[in-house]
């Protein structure tokens, strides 16, 4: 066993890549709540959005699983953001490279945390439709009410370490993922499958590749790869796999290889049997009258048994990642100390507690619109500053010495820098464009303004850090002078 796994304190290396992709395995569900708004822009073209937006997952997580394997104790993306931008951490008072680090882990935080807030409003809705005695209740009430038993069972879950996680991530993969595969394939069994549903109606017939459809594309592709490239949450518990520099590879490949059929298979199975306008007459939820279609009234109920398994594993998968990133951001001196507190299993309850408290107030905004397209501006800056912190380690003599028992594909610190400047600024130029079709301007600057709040964050979190080394050098003083 390696000295990585013999750590004392800290997070506990207590999962292999299975457990670890159970966790992960939410992942591939992001796509149900966004089948029919891609449908919406570029009708049957989503399906060709979706799967490049899984190769792109591919190509970014060759450079991030190569960053796991050279940062073993770093927590995913946020983790090797700070190890390589704060490499120069301890030599200035305010260092802005160790800032950028920083930034990036608060926006993939960002990214990840709305999605609890997001998903316990869906739960509660379908929970209202679903039974007739919530039917007089208002909406908020049963948004909050399932937001807190979700968020208070996952911490219960949870609060013992990972293996908790990995173990209900088991039970809600077979609840969500089995249905989906099954609801999915059911049209090519039963016939209702009509390829002419895809090819007659590949692009809206409006459609010109001027300026505007591109920012679109753009745009589509930023919210694509917020579900689509995901999968990278696999790495994020790289301090607590038990063989980080073999468990991460693995655990990111074959979530990656899931998410490639799922997301090209449940956009063209929606797409072929229920033709773009099946789709449209209902946008938020597609799969339930493809259920109904192929399975009859079973398939309905199956369905939002399924999509309800569904959103509390994406909503576990998320508040884990959140959480780790958090404990990342204050073990790194990025952020107040008070984030980076575990109980004694090795869990950051405190993190998880905030995350929580932090959603319960999300979800007064009553929908989850706006919140999705502000933290879709975080995803993309982590995935960019991330990437461009892969070149840099590629790069910097002060990190050739380092072990890589996973290396990407020769010339990859190129390949990782074309994606990086597709996420920064393009990306995040198509978002800010369809966040004001869309919504108007309200989640652009509301997404700004919470990546913005973490400079007071940082610079209190710095001050902390020169107290502390400051009571320190008094304590050794003093031992010393005994």
């Amino acid at each position: 066993m390696s000295d990585d796994n013999n750590e004392s304190g800290g997070l506990q290396r207590t999962i292999d890549w299975k457990q670890g992709l159970a966790i992960a395995l939410g992942v591939p569900v992001l796509i149900l709540p966004s089948i029919g708004y891609f449908a919406s822009y570029v009708w049957a073209f989503a399906i060709i959005v979706w799967a490049l937006s899984v190769f792109q997952g591919f190509m970014q997580n060759f450079a991030y699983g190569e960053l796991a394997t050279m940062f073993p104790k770093a927590s995913g993306l946020p983790g090797y953001a700070q190890s390589v931008f704060g490499a120069n951490g301890g030599k200035k008072k305010y260092d802005k490279s160790k800032l950028l680090g920083g930034f990036s882990a608060w926006s993939y935080w960002f990214a990840w945390n709305p999605v609890l807030a997001i998903f316990s409003i869906l739960i509660g809705s379908y929970l209202k439709g679903l039974v007739p005695a919530f039917a007089g209740v208002p909406d908020i009430a049963i948004y909050l009410a399932s937001g807190a038993t979700v968020f208070l069972f996952l911490i219960l879950v949870n609060y013992r370490g990972l293996s908790g996680g990995a173990t209900l991530g088991y039970i809600l993969a077979v609840l969500s993922l089995a249905p989906l595969i099954i609801i999915s394939l059911a049209p090519f069994v039963t016939g209702h499958f009509e390829m002419s549903n895809i090819t007659g109606a590949w692009l809206p017939t409006d459609w010109n590749w001027d300026v505007q459809h591109i920012l679109i594309l753009l745009g589509l592709f930023a919210m694509a790869q917020w579900s689509a490239c995901a999968w990278e949450t696999a790495a994020i518990y790289g301090p607590e796999y038990k063989q980080p520099k073999s468990d991460v590879p693995k655990a990111l490949f074959i979530c990656g290889a899931i998410c490639l059929v799922t997301f090209i298979l449940v956009q063209a199975a929606c797409t072929g049997t229920l033709g773009v306008e099946g789709i449209l007459a209902e946008p938020f939820s597609p799969m339930l009258p493809m259920a109904q279609i192929t399975l009859g009234s079973i398939g309905g109920a199956l369905t939002i048994l399924m999509l309800i398994a569904a959103m509390v594993l994406i909503i576990q998968t998320a508040f884990l990642g959140a959480s780790r990133a958090m404990f990342s951001m204050a073990e790194e001196g990025n952020l107040p100390e008070f984030f980076g507190k575990m109980n004694h299993h090795g869990t950051p309850v405190n993190a998880m507690i905030v995350i929580a408290l932090f959603n319960m107030g999300f979800i007064f905004l009553g929908t989850p619109a706006a919140i999705l397209a502000a933290s879709a501006i975080g995803y993309v800056c982590a995935n960019g500053i991330s990437l461009f912190a892969y070149v840099k380690a590629k790069f910097d003599p002060r990190f050739s010495t380092l072990e890589r028992p996973f290396k990407a594909p020769g010339g990859w610190q190129y390949v990782a820098a074309f994606f990086g400047f597709f996420n920064l600024p393009l990306c995040l130029i198509g978002i800010i464009y369809l966040n004001s079709l869309e919504v108007g301007w309200t989640s652009t600057i509301v997404g700004f303004l919470v990546l913005a709040l973490y400079i007071p964050l940082w610079f209190y979190s710095q001050k902390e850090n020169i107290s502390r080394l400051r009571k320190r050098k008094v304590a050794v003083n003093e031992t010393s002078s005994v």
